[in-house]
């Protein structure tokens, strides 16, 4: 069917059916093209076993990073950055528990207690370099533990070492071109 509008352009109007699928197939082609990032076995919300969990302080974990694979980065992507936080701990003022950065672009996962060569690990909540395993409090729900890949614009080496997370976040500002997050649950 075509109908003319008042400024006489005519116009092709596709069948409701047609123009639905149509728009259904575009959100799939970019659902299918987008950043993501998972944990493999692990759905979004999935818990952690124990392996993951602290050493320290009777957590009873081997403090072993988890593995995450992230697929489609954008073009443009020189690094990649990697925190894992949980806005749980610390009384809901939240705990720093993994700052990576200076991933290789050509980087597409991180295996299970893993860090990239060339990669800088920064520090955790304690101030150490490197991986800190949950260690919620006995009896608390599980907490949410946020695993984020940034794709950056920089370097591998353009940052320096021993960031916070906060600090990371300063200096990548206006650097991100895609970010994707997964959550992971822990308690005991």
């Amino acid at each position: 069917m075509i109908r003319s509008s008042r400024f006489g352009v005519a116009r092709r109007l596709l069948p409701v059916g047609v123009s639905a699928a149509l728009a259904l197939a575009m959100v799939h082609a970019r659902a299918a093209e987008a950043f993501v990032v998972s944990s493999p076995g692990l759905a979004d919300g999935g818990m952690l076993d124990s392996s993951h969990a602290a050493s320290a302080n009777n957590c009873g974990g081997a403090n072993v990073s988890p593995v995450l694979q992230w697929r489609n980065a954008p073009a443009g992507t020189k690094s990649y950055a990697v925190t894992l936080f949980d806005p749980d701990g610390g009384k809901g003022l939240g705990i720093v528990h993994w700052v990576l950065y200076g991933v290789a672009p050509s980087t597409t996962s991180l295996d299970a207690g893993g860090q990239p060569p060339g990669s800088v690990a920064g520090a955790n909540q304690t101030g150490a370099a490197g991986y800190r395993g949950p260690c919620p409090p006995v009896g608390d729900n599980p907490h949410h533990y946020v695993a984020q890949v940034y794709a950056l614009d920089l370097p591998p080496d353009a940052l320096p070492p021993g960031l916070t997370r906060e600090a990371l976040h300063a200096a990548i500002k206006d650097h991100v071109i895609a970010a994707t997050s997964t959550v992971l649950r822990y308690g005991r």
